[in-house]
Order: structure tokens, then sequence, then C-alpha cells
């Protein structure tokens, strides 16, 4: 058989090789060497910034790229959104965040200063978690049951701290109390960090946040997780049952973690982060340490990402509305 190719399989092959090439490796984009901010909207030793640490260091080796992680906490990552906003779109500038501050913020403030669809693009998602409901290690519940029953002998009411004001802990803290009874306080904090000192401290009885900011005390035994989130246990603690079994209902949906760009950031750049953060997400250290972390991995595209973001936003519009709430 002829070693020699005709005009046409030649360009046929040609094409095909660059269909196969990632459209983001454009010889612009290839040799830009700026770095890459990733914006943080909560303080260092959180979850969020553990995995923005370790993402930046995988990224930077995919970009040929320096990434650093820039730490704007404020506001439940309001202030971080709103630098987002106003940043250049000019693929120096990111933000990695949460249902928080993306889907919830917008509808429980007045003026929150951003409007993700508007000003924001989507890079890609890479994991779903869950929220879950801790308590200190003073407090002696190891249990549901037996934490109503301790909340109700100290006279039925007690504090819970959350993460930031108006957020899914918040109206998790109000759903919990209105099932058992309870006159349950939710108290906020500046980031979950600070919140899980005071949970250490025997500052504050409980708190309710996802479970890559517990986990680590979880395993250790420093806090006790006693329901979680989502359709189904928690692989990282299997013995922690879901809310669901725990007879609340209409909680399926998961919080997420994804990155955004400003809007009007060059398509070139997207489709270069994109392709990098799914080789990054596909590695096994890195899938690894995420799912230590509670994290459910999975890798979603910019279109992906988006529609998950509008359908959890639907959800807790629901849940936001039947409770009262108004914007403020």
């Amino acid at each position: 058989m002829s070693t020699h190719l005709s005009r046409r399989q030649f360009t046929a092959r040609l094409a095909t090789a660059a269909v196969a090439l990632p459209a983001g490796l454009s010889t612009a984009w290839a040799s830009d060497d700026r770095p890459i901010r990733i914006m943080v909207g909560f303080p260092p030793g959180g979850g969020s910034d553990a995995i923005a640490r370790l993402l930046a260091e995988k990224l930077k080796d995919e970009l040929k790229r320096p990434v650093i992680v820039d730490n704007r906490p404020g506001a439940g990552g309001q202030l971080a959104a709103q630098l987002l906003k106003g940043a250049a779109p000019d693929g120096t500038t990111v933000f990695l965040s949460h249902d928080h501050t993306i889907s919830i913020l917008p509808q429980v403030v007045a003026r929150p200063g951003f409007n993700p669809q508007a000003d924001f693009t989507p890079l890609g998602g890479f994991a779903t978690f869950v929220n879950g409901l801790a308590v200190s290690p003073g407090t002696p519940a190891k249990s549901m049951a037996e934490y109503v029953a301790w909340v109700k002998a100290q006279g039925g009411k007690s504090s819970i701290g959350i993460p930031a004001p108006a957020s899914t802990p918040e109206f998790l803290v109000q759903l919990i109390g209105k099932k058992y009874g309870l006159d349950l306080v939710p108290v906020p904090y500046k980031g979950s960090a600070p919140m899980i000192g005071d949970m250490l401290g025997n500052q504050i009885p409980a708190g309710i946040g996802s479970v890559q900011d517990f986990i680590e005390y979880q395993r250790t035994g420093r806090v006790r997780m006693i329901g979680v989130l989502g359709g189904k246990r928690q692989a990282a603690m299997p013995d922690v049952p879901t809310l669901n079994e725990l007879g609340f209902k209409g909680l399926d949906d998961l919080p997420f973690y994804g990155i955004w760009a400003p809007k009007g950031t060059p398509v070139d750049f997207i489709n270069s982060f994109t392709h990098a953060l799914d080789k990054v997400v596909a590695q096994h250290d890195v899938h690894k340490q995420l799912t230590d972390l509670g994290l459910t991995v999975e890798y979603m595209s910019p279109r992906q990402l988006d529609a998950r973001e509008r359908a959890y936003t639907q959800v807790w519009s629901r849940i936001i509305r039947d409770s009262g709430f108004k914007p403020q």
C-alpha cells in the first residue's frame, strides 16, 4: 500500500487534527505570561481557599502561566463578586465560588451590585457538595434526635452558627427549627473558619456549613456531623444520615463549585481555561484530594455550570419565598 497521501487525504487529516486541538491554545494565549488571579470571597483557612490553592497549583502547569489566589472576603463573597464585575475582561481575573454568592446572594440582597447572568461568564464547574449540621465538642448530642432533645432541655432555644448571613445555612436553620418546634437562632460569621473556631472553643453549640469545611474536624472527633443534605450519604462520612432520611423533603439539589470570568472575556481564553480545568480535575491526585475534602468531583462545561446554577436558583427561590424572607 502506498504511504503517500493524496491532497484530499492530507487536507482531511489536517482538518481532523485542527478540530482535536484545544481551541484556547491559540498563539496569542499560549504566549501570554501574565498572572491569572483566582479571587476567593472568603478568608484563608476555609474550604474554598483550600480548593482554590489546590487548583491554582495545577492550573499553572496546564496554562503555562502563573496562577495566584487572591482572598477578598466580605459579605459572603459579595465583595469579590463586585470586584469581578469591575475587572478587565482580559483573562487575568477569575472568580472561584459556590452556590451562595452566585445563586443565593442575588435573591436575598436588595442591591447586590452584580448580576451573575448579565455580568459573569462561566468557565466551568468541578464539584458538588453538601451542607450539614455539626455540633460542637461540648454539645453532648451524637444524633439529630439527641440534639433536638438537648435543645428542648435548654428551654427549646439555641443558636447555630452560619458562615454568612442570608445564606443557605440560615434557611436550613429555619427549616430544622420549624420541623422540630425549636427556637433556633442563626448566628452569622464572616466565613466558615471563624465559625468553626468558635465551635471548637464551645462558644457556640452547633453550626451549619459545607462538609468540606467540617470534614477534618469530623475525622478527628473535634466536631460531630449529625445530618447532611443530599439524596444519599456522603462517601467521606457514611455513618451520617441525610436530612432526607430524617424526614426533610425537597432538598435534593446540591450546591456546586465553579469558576467565572467577567462578561466579555475573549472566547480563546475561555476555551483555554476550560480545557485546562477539565484536565486538572481528571488528575488522580486532584480527584482524591477534592474527594477527601468532602466534594463529589464532577467536571461541568460552561454550559452545564450555567444550567446547574439556574436550576439551583429556582429551587432555593421557592424556599426563600416560603420562609417570608425579604431582600435587605
